[in-house]
């Protein structure tokens, strides 16, 4: 198979043994026309909304098992460990299940990431965020309409800034978590690394879930653990207490901080597409 020809930041020219993909345009009209973008558009919705219902199912349960005013067992439940592992499994199964389909962002903060990176279109990042939502609010619903007492008296899977903790702080604990995990998809998706480091077998949809619940060990006792704006309105849409409202623009502001840097790093720094483009530039007028 021929291989690329790559032009470094000096004029070098380089095999290149990867392809990258075209960027995705800005605006795509021809995507709504499209069924498979539909019906992308419908598997981030599911999944979504799956995703919500077991982890927020998770935490209310480990709640319910440790309230010793209800009989509960101060060392039973899952734990913050099987919290994380709820999130992060979740978040592994789902990326397994829908990436062909969809690319598996079950996140806006992901959605956002891919589209600076020009991974994807305006209209698809659009859609996603949009389905993402309303997939995260039926979720937490479904957990409502089945345990409506449980749900109402632990706190619904709210995200909440924790007493003792200020504002900045929670910010930062949400623009770190989710740099971690876009940067994970980006190098778990990386043409690249699938090309030169073939010898490593790569599953992406495991570091990614690994990625999700380091970051939940290492935030839960901080903020909840955010990283995914859609996690969070749908848990506060449907739990609607004045405390996740007034909280909610952290879960917002901190992880599209926190995937643009991640977008940026990975695109422009390990990538150096900066460079490239201006390289390439340099030996056009050269010509």
């Amino acid at each position: 198979m021929a291989k690329d020809i790559e032009i470094g930041g000096q004029g070098e020219f380089h095999a290149k043994d990867y392809h990258d993909p075209p960027p995705a345009p800005l605006i795509d009209a021809e995507e709504l026309t499209q069924w498979s973008f539909y019906r992308a558009t419908i598997a981030e919705f599911i999944a979504t909304l799956l995703f919500l219902y077991i982890t927020v199912l998770t935490v209310i349960g480990y709640k319910s098992q440790t309230d010793a005013n209800h009989g509960g067992d101060g060392c039973g439940g899952v734990g913050i460990l099987g919290i994380a592992w709820a999130f992060g499994g979740m978040i592994f199964v789902l990326v397994y299940c829908t990436a062909g389909i969809s690319g598996g962002h079950i996140n806006p903060a992901v959605t956002f990431g891919l589209f600076l990176a020009r991974k994807v279109s305006l209209v698809r990042a659009v859609m996603y965020m949009v389905a993402q939502c309303l997939g995260a609010i039926c979720g937490c619903g479904l957990v409502k309409a089945f345990q409506k007492s449980y749900y109402t008296r632990y706190g619904g899977g709210a995200n909440e800034l924790a007493d003792g903790y200020s504002t900045g702080t929670g910010l930062g604990a949400e623009i770190i978590g989710t740099f971690v995990l876009v940067y994970t998809v980006f190098s778990a998706t990386d043409p690249k690394r699938n090309a030169r480091d073939s010898h490593v077998p790569v599953l992406a949809p495991l570091p990614i879930g690994f990625a999700v619940f380091m970051v939940h060990l290492a935030t839960i006792p901080v903020t909840g653990t955010g990283i995914n704006p859609a996690r969070s309105l749908g848990a506060a849409v449907i739990y609607s207490k004045e405390k996740a409202w007034d909280d909610q623009w952290i879960f917002w502001v901190g992880p599209f901080i926190g995937a643009a840097i991640a977008a940026f790093y990975h695109q422009f720094i390990l990538r150096a597409s900066a460079s490239k483009a201006l390289g390439s530039f340099k030996s056009s007028s050269n010509i």
